[in-house]
């Protein structure tokens, strides 16, 4: 059924996933348009965004960073809303906001927790380049990867919300980038429309000899938000120096258990000792306060300008997301995956 006035839909968590999560760990429920109070403001959903950090938050003990989502709960998520209704003297209805509803069509805010969008003309946007996943990849290279010119940079998912904006700023700051994807699609996308200078489609059976010779200077700057075999043929190229922003390791969100195998922490320590390599980690909410304003002015230059694109998978329809999502987590999206749930 699609989106009406009176009725509102929500996927709440109904188990927490055993590995890769199905469509029955989430449940379809049906229930009144929620009705705001003093302070409050009424929501109702346009756009939805699907990201990987929300597969952490199904689980029964959440990361620190968020609070796990209880059984029964809406699922959470970005979201661009209109506001129905307003108790509260900063919003209007009709005003467009970048918001929190998650996987429904209506919600209730205080108004903390919204961004006013104005009239912007691609509002999803906000969910995406100009929004937490271009946030990160702006904080996690220029701030923790520090990429001089001449620099390489290698980024894996390189056609993905974050990884797609880390290679264009990385070649706006004058490195050589070598991207890594899945799929011979997605990697002509890489070079012809992004203009990488390498890329390397990960399921290749010699992917780590060609990672090999598309760095023969080594890898001054490797943008993690993968893990698994792509970090192990990164491992060894890393030079004297160099830098690894940690900001997902999407391979090992559906681990149960330990990696079957030898045990590699003495290699990788001893790989961060003999190389002087700085690994960090880093959660992008940590840095709206000091650098959100910078980023923000940059990317709309960037985009304006043309030296920076985007591209979106967009999906219709809020019954879709659960399936969206599962494949989010397979590497199957083409983009910044989002959920087009109502219309404007």
């Amino acid at each position: 059924m699609p989106q009406t006035a009176a009725v509102n839909r929500r996927f709440v968590l109904a188990a927490h996933p055993q590995g890769l999560p199905t469509p029955q760990d989430v449940r379809l429920e049906t229930g009144p348009v929620p009705e705001p109070g003093d302070g409050q403001v009424l929501l109702r959903t346009l756009y939805l965004s699907l990201d990987p950090y929300m597969r952490n938050l199904m689980d029964e003990v959440g990361p620190v960073y968020a609070p796990a989502v209880p059984l029964g709960e809406a699922m959470v998520g970005g979201t661009v809303n209109r506001v129905v209704a307003s108790n509260h003297p900063d919003f209007k209805p009709g005003d467009l906001v970048l918001g929190n509803a998650g996987w429904q069509d209506y919600a209730l805010s205080d108004g903390s927790d919204l961004t006013a969008l104005g009239d912007m003309a691609e509002p999803s946007h906000a969910l995406g380049g100009l929004g937490m996943p271009g946030f990160t990849a702006y904080v996690g290279l220029l701030d923790l990867g520090q990429p001089k010119p001449g620099d390489t940079v290698v980024v894996a998912a390189a056609t993905g919300a974050v990884g797609a904006v880390v290679g264009q700023i990385a070649k706006l700051k004058g490195a050589r980038v070598v991207a890594i994807v899945g799929g011979e699609d997605k990697r002509r996308y890489a070079l012809d429309e992004l203009g990488f200078d390498v890329c390397l489609d990960r399921r290749d059976p010699d992917f780590a000899a060609q990672l090999a010779q598309a760095c023969p200077d080594g890898i001054d700057v490797y943008f993690e938000n993968v893990g698994g075999e792509v970090f192990d043929a990164v491992l060894p190229l890393l030079n004297i120096g160099a830098r690894v922003p940690v900001c997902g390791i999407i391979a090992h969100y559906n681990d149960k258990t330990a990696p079957a195998g030898p045990d590699r922490v003495p290699l990788l320590m001893s790989a961060i000792l003999q190389k002087r390599i700085k690994v960090q980690g880093f959660i992008i909410f940590d840095h709206y306060e000091q650098r959100f304003e910078a980023f923000r002015r940059d990317m709309a230059e960037w985009i304006g300008s043309g030296a920076l694109k985007l591209r979106e998978d967009r999906v219709d329809g809020l019954e879709n997301a659960p399936e969206a999502f599962i494949g989010l987590l397979q590497g199957r999206n083409f983009g910044k995956l989002v959920v087009r749930v109502g219309e404007d």
